[in-house]
This record gives C-alpha cells, structure tokens and sequence, in this order.
C-alpha cells in the first residue's frame, strides 16, 4: 500500500486552489478526479462572475469569505495573466415594490464590508443601462467576471510547479480510517489503495457521497445530498447592455440575472430547480417563463432570440423549504478525524472564495 501526505479529492476551482496553497505551504500533494479533466462540474457549468460579496447572511462562512476572496481573485488575475474584467453590475428595482428588498441589499452588502456601492438617480440608471426599465438601482464596481478554466489552469500549474500531481479518472470508491492515517480504495485504470497522512474532501456535488463512503467518518456529522439545477438562455443579438443587471427577487417570477461573458455574449439565468439526481439535461419548457422573467426588466425583448445556453447543478445540503445553506467545513472539532477537512456545500460564491477557502482549509487542517 502507497503512503501519500496529503489527498484532496476533487479538482474543480476550489480543490485546485487548496492543492495549490497546500503544495506551496511544503506539502506532497495528489488530487485525486473522478472525471477524465478538472473542473468539468460546478466549476464549469457557473456564469463565471467574480462577485463583490452583496448578497450573503452576516457572519456566514460566504460573507466572511467572499469579500477577502474577491480582493485576493483581482490580485491574482492581474499577477498570473488570467483574462477577466472589472466589468461592475447594476442592481435593479424595477417598479415600486421593489424598492424595501433594494435597501436590504445595500444594507447587507455594506455589513459585509463592500464599501464601494453607489445608489444612482435615474438619469443616471438611464444613461448607463437604457435598455433595462427601473425605478431606481446602485452600482457595484467591484463586481467581474473571469474565464474560469483559465482560472483553474493556472491554479493547476503553480500546484504541479510545486510538486503536486493530479490523477484523472482516479474515483474515491471507498476508505477507512485508521490511527495512523486515512486509507483510500481508489478505481480508475489503474486501480490502488493508499494511506494519507491527510485528507481534503472538495469533491462538490459528490463531498457527502465521498465521506459516506469512508469508514470511521461519524455518518451524523455528514449532511445530505440535495441538488439544484439552474438554467441559462443565451441571447442571439448584440448585448444591449453595458454591465451585469441583477434585479431584486421576487417570489411571483424567476429572478434571472444578466451575465455577459468574456467574448461580450449575454447569458440570462440562472434560474432554480430542485432535481434528484445529477443531470444536466435542458428543460427548454423553461423558454415561456424565462422571456416573462426577462421582460419585467427588459421590455424589449424580442421573441425568438433566446437560445438555450447550458445547465449548471448547485451542490445543496439543505432542501427545499430548509434555511438557505453555508459553506460548511468540517475539522477535526466537528467529526474526530485528525487530518481530515471536507467541504460540504460549496455553491456560489466558491469560485470567487476560492483563494481565501484554500487559506482557510490550510489553516485549519
């Protein structure tokens, strides 16, 4: 049986930057990937927003992380060349109801610490955004978006320039824990099993099922499995808009937000659905809600040029009617495993937190 020092479990965004720090602190590290590439999950079916950190429960690990996460994403982009934009997002209250859940934002954002947001009058909403039809709104400057395979490349790398190794098609089948280590049954190919001194499960939408599988971690410290499929319709002609536009949730239409990638294509979505099981398959009976939810803040939009785009699954541990979810960690306080962090829960904003989640399982492991 093979010794390792350190396994992380999954390489999408975030076990990559957690490969990335650990490999830097002086680690051994191996990543171990069900798939045959990395990221080819949550990390790659998301609207690739860096996110300024609005929206998330005071003290929650999401606000905590986000802001630090954000600040630190920017820095590393600019050092490592990866291509992004400062491109900012206009939240929106589109008639005057809206008006009570606007305040509550800004008021949350600025407890989380983004100090950055400015209210704007309507001339203002009007010169920068005409296409979108509002009553009032703010600015979020610090809000971006990012090519996230190119955000993992780079994680990948600096991690394998420190010595780190990644495993594709090497699934976690199995394990148990020992006094002296955690011994992973690993498939693939080449199928084998090694002793880890320690032991990151970042596996996603698979983290519960992973820890399940591993003999000696308590089954009551481990949450269940939900997952939540968005949608997102691409829109055919020129981008009418100059930014990201949110507008406020309302529970009687789906709150799809404007997303422009990098090449300047609009994205609408995501939108909300609980499923039981992991497939990405489109539902294009979404199509009459999406253009209803879009026309509530862009009125001109034309039939037929909506798209569907593509699918992406949130990793949920609460279900439905259940209080909206945190990123959890668990140590070795919470199930009695030394050496053993995992990762429950990881949905947006993870890929904006990705850095600082590194920083923290590092400290905490």
């Amino acid at each position: 049986m093979e010794t390792l020092d350190c396994a992380v479990i999954g390489a999408g965004v975030v076990g990559l930057a957690i490969a990335r720090k650990l490999a830097m602190s002086g680690r051994d590290v191996v990543i171990l990937e069900a798939e045959d590439a990395f990221g080819t999950h949550t990390s790659a079916r998301n609207s690739e927003v860096i996110h300024a950190g609005i929206y998330y429960a005071s003290g929650s690990m999401k606000a905590k992380l986000c802001v630090p996460g954000r600040q630190a994403l920017y820095q590393y982009c600019a050092e490592h060349n990866v291509h992004h934009q400062r491109i900012g997002k206009v939240i929106v209250a589109c008639d005057e109801t809206e008006l009570t859940g606007l305040k509550k934002y800004k008021a949350q954002a600025e407890a989380n610490g983004v100090d950055d947001l400015r209210m704007l009058t309507s001339v203002e909403l009007k010169e920068m955004e005409p296409a979108v039809r509002c009553v009032a709104g703010f600015l979020s400057p610090s809000t971006g978006i990012i090519d996230s395979h190119g955000l993992m490349l780079s994680y990948l790398g600096e991690a394998e320039d420190r010595g780190a190794m990644l495993a594709l098609s090497s699934p976690v089948l199995g394990g148990r824990v020992e006094s002296d280590g955690i011994v992973l049954e690993v498939g693939g190919k080449e199928p084998m099993t090694v002793k880890c001194r320690s032991v990151v499960i970042s596996a996603g939408l698979k983290a519960p099922d992973v820890a399940r599988s591993i003999a000696g971690i308590p089954a009551a410290t481990i949450p269940p499995t939900y997952y939540a499929i968005g949608h997102y319709y691409t829109l055919t002609t020129k981008s009418p808009f100059n930014r990201l536009i949110y507008p406020v949730a309302r529970p009687d239409w789906l709150g799809v937000h404007v997303t422009i990638d990098l090449g300047g294509r609009v994205k609408f979505g995501p939108d909300f659905e609980w499923i039981d099981r992991i497939d990405y398959q489109f539902d294009q009976r979404r199509e009459v809600s999406f253009y209803k939810a879009i026309r509530h803040y862009f009125p001109a939009l034309q039939d037929g040029t909506l798209q569907p785009g593509y699918t992406g699954i949130r990793p949920r541990i609460t279900g439905p009617g259940e209080p909206v979810q945190d990123f959890t960690f668990h140590g070795e306080k919470e199930h009695g495993v030394k050496g053993l962090m995992t990762l429950y829960g990881i949905e947006s904003p993870g890929l904006t937190s990705s850095l600082a989640i590194a920083d923290y399982v590092a400290d905490n492991l």
